[in-house]
């Protein structure tokens, strides 16, 4: 009788330690930092895994056909976009996500991304640092008594909205699917969000419907001087069309945590725009998220496993 232990691969190089604790039945393979599709179908292959924790990279069907074994596809977070879903169903594999688990250090880096852009906290710094006073003739945007749109109201969502709405914000979103909605966030359609927004925030996932939410049309039915956060995923905006709506002044500034193609390549043309600031996708990497999403990530895989 074989005594191999069934494995978990994980599309990273480490695991939180209290997610490691869950997973002592089974032997852990790690992927490396930044694997591709290739070396993960090559994993699949060598130790044909039962469970998949999905940190980087992607996952399709090449991979899920080179693990017989497989029965679950865990993400570390909350977008499954990486995910091939449509094969995981033709496989009978399931598909989940540690949903919530990163949602307080997302929603905080989108308000420090939407402060920064209403306060030109990086612009004004600069400035600073090269020896300028800028007082008598910088303004900043004051957020008390506007309006913010949010594109998506699940836990990352409304834990932001919570935030805004301590600022004295008034909140509207738009998300098909929420349910039961606290008071302070009124429910519209997306043309408001666009017509009535003076700034707005994305939290939801990318699909092949929403591909390019934002682009040159609905920027252009938005208020002059709109403030645009993103920390969901980068597919969701066409980046060209923003590029444009900030050089005209449609755009008054960006705060962007995710991108069309990560990791960004230099050159890129937000490179040097000083109406945008960017930061690498790190809005859920925390050391109590990473935490929080290892567990959940785990716990998720375990339960399809016993179930």
């Amino acid at each position: 009788m074989s005594t191999k232990r069934p494995v978990f691969l994980v599309t990273g190089n480490d695991l939180a330690a209290p997610a490691l604790a869950l997973l002592g039945d089974y032997e852990v393979i790690y992927a490396g930092k930044a694997p591709t599709e290739d070396d993960i179908v090559a994993l699949c292959r060598h130790h044909d895994p039962v469970a998949i924790i999905v940190r980087y990279g992607k996952v399709g069907a090449a991979a899920m056909a080179a693990a017989p074994s497989l029965k679950v596809i865990s993400k570390h977070g909350s977008g499954t976009d990486t995910i091939d879903k449509t094969a995981a169903a033709a496989r009978g594999i399931q598909v989940v996500a540690a949903a919530g688990a990163n949602a307080a250090a997302v929603a905080e880096h989108a308000l420090a991304l939407l402060l920064a852009c209403a306060k030109s906290v990086v612009t004004l710094n600069a400035r600073m640092h090269a020896g300028h006073w800028d007082k008598a003739t910088h303004k900043s945007v004051e957020l008390e008594g506007r309006t913010i749109g949010l594109v998506g109201l699940g836990a990352i969502g409304l834990r932001f909205a919570r935030m805004c709405d301590a600022m004295g914000m008034r909140v509207i979103g738009f998300d098909p699917f929420a349910k039961d909605l606290p008071a302070h966030v009124q429910s519209v359609d997306l043309a408001t969000v666009w017509r009535e927004s003076d700034a707005i925030s994305l939290h939801c996932p990318l699909t092949a419907d929403n591909a390019k939410l934002l682009n040159a049309q609905t920027l252009a039915a938005c208020r002059k001087g709109v403030l645009i956060v993103n920390t969901a995923r980068g597919g969701l905006i066409d980046e060209a069309a923003l590029l444009e709506a900030i050089r005209s002044g449609q755009v008054a500034s960006a705060g962007l945590d995710s991108f069309a193609v990560e990791p960004m390549t230099a050159p890129h043309p937000f490179h040097g725009e000083p109406r945008i600031t960017l930061s690498p996708h790190i809005g859920g990497v925390t050391a109590d998220a990473y935490v929080k999403m290892g567990v959940g990530a785990a716990q998720n895989a375990l339960a399809v496993l016993h179930g």
